[in-house]
């Protein structure tokens, strides 16, 4: 089954996409990754692993539901991106590979490092921060694009509701707040060297895609001057 390749594709088509796909690679995943942790008892992987798939399938239903344009959106190729964010991103995929590979060895096989249950809970309660953040964006920001793109396509605009009112890129943060929990989660401080890496790269991504927008999405210049701060008020 081919990726559905642009907007015009039927909705059920994108979703019976996600749901084969994601069951598919979420097998192979599993498999793997829990081969390279040496034992299914790993709980802290399971744990994981299965509040991850509820809470995404959660997601994907809702917005099937409220907004199937963002679905569709969300599902577009690497094509329709910024030629840098297609660099960023791949980037990002060896990140999230290394981290996932170290998490499994350390936590999984070696426990080279243990996490105490106590900074466990901290990173679950990062995740569940992370998670409600990205519930809220995907619910107030029709234009949520899964790469960097000015969305003539479906007449952007620049988004000023909820937590648009602080900071510019909610998303992002909420990205950076949950891989600064995932390490804790998976009991392995080994696995936050390339966490933190994927928090600098999403802080240099929220830098460019800040500017793309100044310069080709009208309004968003004059946003920016009522919304200081792209990250955390009163910082940055």
């Amino acid at each position: 089954m081919s990726k559905p390749a642009d907007l015009n594709e039927p909705l059920w088509k994108v979703i019976l996409f996600r749901i084969v796909t994601g069951i598919l690679g979420l097998a192979v995943f599993a498999w793997a990754w829990f081969g390279i942790a040496g034992r299914v008892t790993w709980w802290q992987g399971w744990a994981f692993l299965l509040t991850f798939i509820i809470y995404v399938s959660i997601l994907v239903w809702r917005l099937s539901k409220l907004n199937p344009e963002l679905v569709r959106e969300r599902n577009l190729p690497a094509e329709k991106a910024e030629a840098w964010d297609r660099v960023v991103m791949g980037i990002y995929a060896v990140l999230l590979v290394v981290l996932l590979i170290v998490s499994a060895l350390d936590g999984g096989r070696y426990v080279w490092s243990a996490v105490p249950l106590g900074v466990q809970m901290i990173g679950w309660i990062l995740l569940v921060a992370a998670g409600v953040m990205v519930w809220h964006v995907m619910m107030t920001n029709a234009y949520l694009s899964s790469w960097a793109r000015i969305q003539n396509d479906r007449g952007q605009v620049v988004v000023q509701e909820g937590i648009y009112r602080r900071i510019r890129h909610p998303m992002y943060l909420g990205i950076m707040v949950g891989f600064l929990g995932i390490p804790l989660v998976l009991s392995s401080w080994w696995a936050m060297i390339p966490s933190v890496a994927i928090v600098g790269l999403f802080v240099y991504r929220t830098y460019r895609e800040d500017q793309m927008l100044i310069d080709g999405l009208a309004g968003y210049a004059e946003y920016t001057e009522k919304v200081r701060y792209r990250l955390l008020p009163g910082i940055w």
